[in-house]
């Protein structure tokens, strides 16, 4: 599922020190990216945090799809 991250991910130095995280929560990307890392389905994600949904975890691996992506001039 290809979503667009910016629109569930955000990233504010009020919130978490400024680390990425869903939308309308305090949920950071790394702790959902850890799970998924781990083997968990979407599915046992969503059951541990209810007001997650499918769209917002697929956010996630697209944001660090991108990152991984990121070039840096030398």
């Amino acid at each position: 599922m290809r979503v667009q991250w910016q629109e569930h991910i955000v990233s504010s130095t009020e919130v978490l020190h400024g680390k990425p995280c869903i939308k309308g929560t305090r949920i950071p990307v790394s702790l959902i990216l850890g799970y998924l890392a781990a083997g968990h389905s979407f599915a046992e994600i969503i059951e541990e945090f209810p007001d997650l949904e499918e769209e917002q975890i697929a956010a996630c691996l697209d944001y660090a799809r991108d990152l991984a992506e990121f070039q840096v001039a030398v």
